[in-house]
């Protein structure tokens, strides 16, 4: 494999982008699970094995949730000035990295 020197940034939320050489070398696409492993000070990335553990209930719940985005059905329940400002943001490109302001409740 060859020599890959890249840097990511993290955010405040501790989330990173893996950079797209880095996902191009390991053959990882959208979707696909990717392993950390910590030895000493260094962190090793490798895509997922097929054979590592994935919760059942997770997968379920994660495709019916995607099942229910791409039909559009979850907007039906939603306020129409809600609904009218989501559809007219959903083009918009979303920056990952950039830093979120403000109080933040979930």
């Amino acid at each position: 494999m060859p020599h890959i020197h890249e840097t990511a940034t993290v955010t405040s939320k501790g989330q990173i982008t893996l950079p797209k050489p880095i996902r191009q070398a390991l053959g990882i696409s959208v979707g696909e699970r990717i392993a950390f492993d910590l030895r000493g000070t260094e962190v090793i990335v490798s895509k997922a094995e097929e054979s590592e553990h994935v919760d059942p209930a997770i997968v379920a719940f994660l495709s019916l949730l995607e099942q229910d985005i791409q039909s559009g059905s979850h907007l039906s329940s939603l306020p129409d000035d809600l609904k009218l400002a989501m559809l007219n943001h959903q083009d918009h490109s979303i920056d990952l990295d950039e830093e979120i302001l403000g109080d933040v409740e979930l």
